[in-house]
């Protein structure tokens, strides 16, 4: 059977004005070069949600090549994306787990999240976005995207005050990221999580806060730790993790959406199309990874930087990543080497990249400018984020509904109500004062609106 890929030009070069697209590839040696590109680029920030979560690294690196695979057939080979681990499904399985460490438990609420994000592939590629932004103007995603963010922040403080050294070996790892972020560019300047984290890992053992003695008995090769998911008929307690996870679908359309978007941009093509196909995909690649046990699955923004940066759309290194990803999963080794992460280090990244998650729903305010002078925006992202950030809980019967979930629901309801009560008294609201927008002008505008 023939390949789907033409040659781009020799092979071997790629012009200055050109690009390698996705039904194109180079050379098989630098395909397979490109792809290992690609592995490298996803590979901190894949295996540091189960290394945050306790899941099995094997198993979630299994399910991110698998899905990438199952993401590029779906989308006919049209829409080259890598599926990593989603740092959205954090939170709430470290809610989950927080009365145990039944890791099937929280594979449920994964499951349950692909089921709804497949649905809504299937919704979106009969109708179209629409119905989303209708539902979630960009004040409303935005403050869900960053709640989830800053809801993590306990986590962080329990890292780094978990052990004597640990807040030192934190501040090195911290510094590390921000050095390499700022002193190099390129690949090696997107990949300072990472890398950080090897310094502070370095670090970490010099000060004895490593452990080998899994990494020593661990096998070289042997099958992905695999578990089962829980069953919600024989535990009903189940049901009542959902709506801690249910947010958690909103940031993904909002990632996949916007990837969509990005290399539609990059390559010069309207790929809007294919959006449906690529929620349906990530769907369906998360309940695999829900039913097996590895954590949901997302569209990388890392592996877009790699394309950018080399010009190389081709769908082919992706298939090579997925591969690669599914070939480390078989040793036992590298997930035993993953776990024996230190604490320290885990805050040091951690301290910004939960912060950096929550910056991404600031992003969608500023992308889609947001007016903050308008008061039914300040509400629907002032109330859902001292929601989100606090950690409200609320329990109704076997049903508890965290932070994130609480968070969620003030802002879609606190957004439609107030536009609902200003449309039925008629006209907009008036700006806030300027004590709350921080300028003058607002007085002045007020008397406009």
């Amino acid at each position: 059977m023939a390949l789907p890929w033409k040659l781009h030009g020799d092979g071997k070069h790629v012009s200055p004005d050109a690009i390698v697209l996705p039904e194109e590839r180079m050379g098989w040696t630098r395909t397979i070069g490109f792809g290992a590109q690609h592995v490298v680029a996803m590979f901190g920030a894949t295996f540091l949600v189960p290394l945050l979560t306790g899941f099995p690294p094997t198993a979630t690196l299994f399910f991110s090549g698998l899905g990438t695979m199952l993401f590029l057939v779906l989308t006919g080979n049209r829409l080259p994306s890598y599926l990593g681990s989603s740092f959205a499904f954090i939170a709430p399985i470290m809610a989950a787990l927080a009365g145990g460490d039944d890791l099937g438990r929280a594979s449920f609420g994964i499951l349950a999240i692909g089921v709804l994000m497949a649905i809504v592939g299937l919704i979106v590629a009969r109708f179209g976005t629409g119905w989303i932004n209708a539902l979630m103007p960009p004040v409303v995603m935005g403050a869900i995207v960053a709640l989830i963010g800053f809801n993590l922040a306990p986590a962080v403080k329990n890292n780094w005050n978990a052990t004597e050294l640990s807040g030192w070996v934190a501040l090195i790892t911290i510094v590390a990221v921000l050095l390499i972020t700022v002193l190099f560019r390129g690949l090696i300047g997107r990949l300072s999580i990472v890398l950080g984290m090897v310094v502070g890992y370095v670090a970490a053992v010099f000060m004895g806060e490593v452990d080998f003695s899994a990494v020593e008995s661990a096998a070289w090769v042997g099958l992905p730790a695999f578990h089962t998911v829980g069953n919600p008929f024989a535990d009903p307690t189940l049901w009542g993790l959902l709506p801690a996870f249910l947010p958690v679908v909103l940031v993904l359309i909002a990632e996949n959406v916007g990837h969509v978007k990005s290399v539609g941009l990059m390559v010069g093509r309207d790929l809007d199309p294919v959006t449906g196909r690529a929620l349906l995909a990530d769907g369906i690649s998360t309940m695999l990874a829900g039913f097996g046990g590895g954590s949901g699955t997302t569209t990388y923004g890392e592996n877009i930087g790699v394309m950018a940066a080399t010009r190389v759309y081709s769908t082919a290194a992706y298939w090579v990543a997925g591969i690669i990803a599914m070939l480390l999963s078989f040793s036992p080794k590298v997930g035993a080497i993953i776990f024996s992460v230190p604490s320290g280090v885990l805050a040091g990244v951690t301290v910004a990249l939960y912060g950096l998650i929550g910056l991404i729903g600031v992003k969608i305010w500023i992308d889609n400018k947001v007016d903050f002078s308008k008061p039914i925006n300040q509400f629907s992202a002032a109330v859902p984020l001292i929601v989100g950030i606090a950690d409200f809980t609320v329990q109704l019967g076997a049903v508890v509904f965290n932070g994130i979930a609480l968070g969620t629901i003030a802002a879609i309801c606190v957004y439609h109500l107030m536009r609902v009560l200003a449309k039925l008294r008629g006209g907009e609201m008036d700006v806030a004062d300027p004590v709350v927008t921080g300028t003058n002008e607002a007085v002045s505008a007020g008397e406009r609106h």
